[in-house]
């Protein structure tokens, strides 16, 4: 788990959250009186990974002088002390599957994981790897079981939880599996990213892979994610009072 690196997606202006957050970037919202961001680095670094690449666009100098200084604002400790922290900085938008482009000279291992930086879903990495290694596959992606209708990625796989069909943002009153924004790749997956500079992992990439070694694993974890107003409150709800 030490030797492999974590690509998190931190280039979202966060549009919707304006009128909550104001200019602040949409990783760096304070959830439960601290960076939204550093619940996700703690997460993952209590799960044995070492080495992180955060893909920064929108006020990508904030994200990096954050996590560069000894010590957090308000004069809180850096956290994930022992986590290496790399930095791939968009110059202009481009899309979650942009980002992984722009980042691909810093992927040291043969595989890696990508995490969206504004959801987080409390994945058992090890298991999620183990997983992807046993499938020998691609990609994969974490699933979670939706309790209700939600405005997510929705998936389908099969017996042999291989991705079928994968559906973004799609609306549905039944149960479904959702995209929880946790993946596992092989550095394979470069072959398959477009060549134009700006494009969407959901929409121009996972379609194509769903002929390949393209696997699904599911979670009995529910995710959150900061995307609207709505959800913002509810998470810092969520962790201000420790839940």
């Amino acid at each position: 788990m030490r030797t492999i690196d974590v690509l998190i997606l931190c280039g979202g202006m966060g549009t919707r959250l304006r009128s909550t957050i104001g200019e602040t970037q949409k990783v760096m919202a304070r959830v439960g009186a601290r960076p939204f961001l550093d619940i996700i680095l703690e997460h993952i670094e209590h799960q044995g990974l070492r080495r992180v690449v955060l893909c920064a666009g929108y006020r990508a100098d904030a994200v990096e002088e954050y996590y560069r200084s000894k010590e957090g604002r308000g004069g809180q400790s850096r956290p994930a002390p022992t986590l290496t922290i790399e930095f791939s900085n968009e110059t202009e938008p481009l899309g979650t599957g942009g980002a992984i482009k722009v980042a691909e000279p810093l992927v040291k291992s043969q595989r890696f994981f990508v995490l969206n930086g504004d959801s987080f879903c409390p994945v058992d990495f090890k298991k999620f790897l183990d997983f992807h290694l046993f499938n020998k596959a691609l990609a994969s992606l974490v699933l979670s079981q939706a309790k209700e209708r939600q405005d997510f990625g929705t998936v389908e796989i099969d017996n042999q939880q291989k991705v079928v069909a994968f559906k973004e943002k799609i609306k549905s009153d039944a149960a479904a599996l959702l995209n929880a924004g946790v993946y596992c790749f092989e550095k394979d997956i470069f072959q398959y990213i477009p060549k134009q500079k700006k494009f969407s992992l959901e929409h121009d990439v996972f379609p194509n892979l769903v002929d390949k070694k393209f696997y699904g694993f599911v979670v009995n974890e529910s995710f959150m994610d900061i995307g609207t107003p709505e959800r913002y409150k509810n998470a810092d709800s969520i962790f201000r009072e420790g839940k």
